[in-house]
């Protein structure tokens, strides 16, 4: 098969041809290594790279391949994003001081991957610590969209997308502490999910108030297939999701009968929104319309001004807890700026912030009482130029301006609930402009059957960027 159609073929499909012994195992890994090879030095996508151990585990995977039963993934490439532990490989956090460090162990989450029969390629490049919604972390080089690479992927899994998007890998694994899955697949023009709180275990870690890991892919079916292999509780978890009735991914051949759906275009906090991110969000409303959904005269949900300070508050303090942390002087001066402020919040005007995130969470999910989804931009304007955002003698402005990017994303990181973002639009660049979908609290089922239905009426996967 020629390498171009296998590099933008989806994981499932590639899972299924591995296992009719129409492709190997060690074929794909060729495929994607070669485009790395190519690519990866104009797009900085990856932050490392194991082709050679991707070649052992494909000629293992290979002899693997002789009528029995596999895991669902065996054999197919995938990116681990730069933010989690895998054993024996490094794990640089972003952090130009933790150039050399070797995890020691798998997080679960990559176990799971691992387990399921994907090979990692690489891990992908990622914001220091992830602290921020563009990826161009100090020491390292910034991930260039493959649309314009004069433009950043968003962050923080800004790498995993890119990677997507690129054809460096049919999918990749990518997490969202507020927003961080959704805004590079909005701004590289690919589908990603945020998973609801506890859908996905943080061992051996503690579980994370704001993060989940999710997927980042180029179709809804290798999204919820990936979800399904990362989901689940771990042994002391301190929360988590009620497992789904089914499996996710039957859910994207399934319809997700008539929807009350709510459209807005609104920011959740003060923000200037571009006309092509308003318009692609009634856009999507007016093809749920013809779908046959009810859209509803409702009033949007209102993320109060006190709200936003107080998961600044969370960030900042989150930040300044991270355990180990290197040398301060090392770190960028966003993360410094970060750090200081968090040290200064004391324990009870933390323990208050979180008190309000949870009082006014409560408001926010109760909107799902009289809905089923909402719509709304998932970014507000195209992708940023790189190094246009950076403004190292104030670098607390800084991060607040970049948060102007992103004013429809992170109450969902509070609230719990699940989103995910669609490749739907494009602006009169001709750059990528996604649509954001809210479900109620554990419904990834509903928001997958209904990305199905909504990628059967209007299909994304032919769409490729210049650099592909």
């Amino acid at each position: 098969m020629a390498d171009a159609y296998l590099a933008f073929t989806p994981a499932t499909e590639l899972a299924e041809l591995v296992r009719l012994k129409k492709v190997s195992p060690v074929e794909l890994v060729d495929v994607y290594a070669k485009r790395i090879e190519d690519l990866n030095p104009t797009l900085g996508a990856y932050l490392t790279v194991t082709l050679d151990e991707a070649r052992d585990d494909a000629r293992r995977a290979e002899g693997a391949v002789n009528g029995r039963e596999l895991p669902p993934f065996h054999g197919v490439p995938i990116s681990i994003k730069d933010l989690n532990e895998t054993a024996g490989v490094r794990t640089t956090y972003g952090c130009a001081a933790y150039a050399d460090r070797i995890s020691t162990y798998d997080d679960e989450v990559v176990a799971r991957i691992k387990r399921a029969g994907f090979i990692m390629l690489g891990k992908t490049n990622t914001p220091e610590y992830g602290t921020t919604c563009f990826t161009d972390p100090p020491g390292y080089y910034p991930a260039r969209n493959p649309w314009d690479t004069e433009r950043t992927t968003g962050g923080s899994s800004g790498g995993a997308a890119g990677a997507v998007a690129a054809g460096l890998c049919p999918v990749a694994q990518g997490s969202d502490g507020g927003g961080s899955v959704r805004i590079p697949a909005s701004l590289c023009g690919l589908y990603g999910i945020k998973p609801s709180r506890g859908r996905i275990s943080h061992a051996p870690g503690p579980q994370s108030f704001l993060s989940q890991s999710g997927p980042i892919s180029r179709s809804v079916l290798d999204a919820a297939a990936l979800l399904d292999v990362m989901s689940g509780y771990a042994t002391g978890d301190s929360w988590w999701a009620s497992a789904p009735e089914r499996p996710l991914a039957d859910e994207a051949a399934r319809r997700p009968g008539r929807l009350r759906v709510a459209v807005s275009a609104a920011p959740l906090f003060q923000a200037e929104i571009a006309p092509a991110n308003i318009a692609a969000a009634y856009a999507a409303g007016d093809l749920l319309r013809r779908l046959g959904h009810e859209i509803v005269a409702t009033q949007r949900p209102k993320w109060p001004d006190q709200l936003a300070e107080d998961f600044f508050v969370t960030w900042s303090v989150r930040t300044a807890a991270i355990d180990p942390l290197p040398p301060f002087e090392t770190l960028e001066p966003v993360n410094q700026a970060l750090i200081e402020f968090g040290r200064g919040v004391d324990a009870p005007t933390y323990e208050k912030a979180q008190r309000r995130i949870m009082r006014e969470s409560r408001a926010l999910v109760a909107f799902f009482d009289d809905v089923d989804v909402l719509v709304t931009p998932t970014v507000a304007g195209p992708p940023p130029v790189i190094g246009s955002y950076r403004d190292p003698a104030n670098p607390i402005g800084e991060f607040i301006n970049a948060a102007a990017l992103v004013p429809f994303t992170p109450p969902w990181n509070t609230t719990g609930q699940p989103a995910v973002s669609l490749p739907l639009h494009s602006d009169e660049n001709g750059l990528p402009v996604g649509v954001q979908i809210v479900g109620r609290p554990g419904d990834e089922a509903t928001l997958i059957r209904l990305s199905a239905q909504i990628e059967e009426a209007a299909p994304w996967a032919d769409k490729r960027p210049p650099v592909s």
